[in-house]
């Protein structure tokens, strides 16, 4: 056991200073990941509840039960719905848009840490590659400053030791990638039902009169 953490260790130390920015950077990428998917459950974003009462609500009916749970739900869709009962002394269309600014900001919100991962999906790979091209310059610096002669099996573990930094750079990229358009996906899923929600509400608290 100690014996495979010290080839671990190894790995990491020998990679330099890239490698440095490789862990920073998998570490922040690991932390958007778990706090996003802790905040993206659906039942934070569209508590059911609050889902149930506004399919019950018919034309006509009062809206103080589903203003109640709407602002004590502390969810984005609640938060819409508050402003949309809220306006409803408003028209029609100016309701609509003050909805669609709320629906923005909310949006932007679940959205919040996505930038890093879409950064790390980047800028992992170049990183890998500049400290792999960086070993390799050093590797062939160090045969030219001794008179072009060198053991072969020295420099192809130098070289081997210089793709490490290649190897994490691919590691952190990969699922920083499939967690980035995982998020993205439930996020425009998620937007998609509360937009028909409150689509739902609105013409139930507009109905058209013929």
């Amino acid at each position: 056991m100690s014996e495979a953490l010290s080839s671990a260790v190894d790995f990491f130390v020998r990679g330099g200073f890239f490698m440095v920015l490789l862990l920073l950077l998998s570490v922040g990428a690991g932390a958007v990941i778990i706090l996003r998917a802790l905040a993206l459950r659906e039942r934070l974003i569209i508590p059911p509840e609050l889902e149930m009462a506004l399919e019950r609500l018919q034309p006509g009916d009062s809206l103080r039960g589903v203003s109640e749970i709407a602002a004590n739900s502390g969810s984005p869709l609640g938060r819409i719905i508050s402003v949309c009962i809220g306006h409803l002394n408003w028209s029609r269309q100016e309701n609509v848009e003050a909805v669609q600014v709320r629906a923005r900001h909310e949006v932007v919100g679940m959205e919040g840490g996505l930038a890093v991962l879409e950064v790390a999906t980047g800028v992992a790979p170049l990183l890998g590659l500049l400290g792999t091209l960086s070993g390799l310059v050093s590797i062939f610096a160090n045969l030219g400053g001794g008179g072009g002669t060198g053991d072969p099996v020295a420099v192809a573990r130098g070289i081997s030791e210089a793709l490490n930094t290649t190897i994490v750079g691919l590691a952190v990229a990969a699922p920083s990638l499939v967690a980035h358009n995982y998020f993205q996906r439930k996020i425009e899923t998620m937007s998609v039902s509360m937009e028909g929600l409150v689509a739902d509400l609105l013409a139930k608290c507009y109905p058209e009169r013929r």
